[in-house]
């Protein structure tokens, strides 16, 4: 039972793309398709040695001009959060006004009214196929956001992120990376745990 936004917000949904071209186009048509928010764009990050996924995104960025394709300088595939690095400076040199970026879903955001940040529960689904890593991931985010995001956003402590399901605001993310130089750290292979950390 939110109440609704005090005004609408405009989102920037920042995908970080090594070797996607299987199914980067199919993600974007769908995400065009069914996000039913009015004022979003989706930043592409790709690598220059991957030719196959920046052609599958130019192809759509083409035609629509709330996808934004940002190719980085260094060959891939290197950690994530340098990915979301590129993407960052892309978004800052578009000159887009926007009020927070989205990893992966745009669920929920209405929350930024009241907070720097918001990490909607992530409900991972089982994979016959890859029972060890996907039992794995259902019972880490059965523990972590079923019981401990609960518990962790009554005590106000730090939220550790998914690196999907979130959203954070710019002013905290400009906090960030007036800090630290940029708002993910390159070196870490945990930045979303990290970048809630630090936010806190």
């Amino acid at each position: 039972d939110l109440p609704p936004p005090g005004r609408q917000r405009r989102f920037a949904i920042l995908v970080p793309a090594w070797d996607e071209s299987a199914v980067i186009g199919a993600m974007l048509r769908a995400a065009l398709a069914r996000l039913d928010h009015p004022d979003y764009r989706i930043f592409v990050g790709c690598y220059p040695n991957d030719r196959a996924t920046i052609a599958a995104v130019a192809e759509i960025a083409a035609t629509d001009q709330r996808v934004a394709l940002a190719i980085g300088e260094q060959p891939g595939p290197t950690t994530k959060a340098d990915c979301l690095n590129t993407l960052w400076r892309a978004l800052l040199r578009s000159g887009m006004p926007f009020d927070a970026i989205v990893l992966h879903d745009a669920e929920d955001v209405v929350l930024l009214d009241a907070h720097a940040a918001v990490q909607v529960p992530v409900l991972p689904l089982p994979r016959a196929e890859s029972p060890l890593v996907a039992g794995h991931y259902l019972d880490e985010f059965s523990e972590a956001h079923g019981k401990g995001l609960v518990v962790r956003t009554a005590l106000k402590a730090a939220l550790p992120f998914a690196g999907v399901g979130c959203a954070i605001r710019r002013e905290a993310l400009l906090a960030i990376a007036a800090d630290h130089g940029a708002p993910f750290d390159a070196e870490s292979l945990v930045e979303d745990y990290e970048l809630g950390l630090r936010l806190a």
